[in-house]
């Protein structure tokens, strides 16, 4: 069975944004063809549930994913980090192979 996990601190603001935005059934997660590396991952909420998304909920909030991006994902932990005044989601993903130089896409 697939797995994404979602740290504490991605927790925290997956429902902060939820709750400033004030809808949402949480974040979906997705990829799409891209850059030089093959994948990039793509961000949006997710206002409700397709019949082919897979659920993942952590500290109560939850992840939705295409089934069809879940080959890609599966076993990624969806984390949040401050890295200088950057502040970004971060997807440790098992299945990466390779990245481009810039940070922009991967490859599995």
């Amino acid at each position: 069975m697939a797995r994404i996990s979602i740290s504490e601190a991605a927790a925290h603001q997956i429902r902060h944004v939820l709750d400033e935005r004030g809808s949402g059934e949480g974040l979906r997660v997705a990829v799409k063809p891209s850059g030089c590396s093959g994948y990039s991952y793509v961000l949006d909420f997710a206002d409700h549930v397709e019949a082919d998304d897979q659920v993942f909920e952590d500290h109560g909030v939850r992840v939705i994913v295409d089934s069809d991006a879940l080959s890609v994902l599966d076993g990624t932990e969806v984390d949040y980090v401050s890295e200088g005044l950057n502040r970004f989601f971060r997807f440790n993903n098992p299945n990466v192979r390779d990245e481009c130089g810039c940070g922009e896409s991967f490859s599995v």
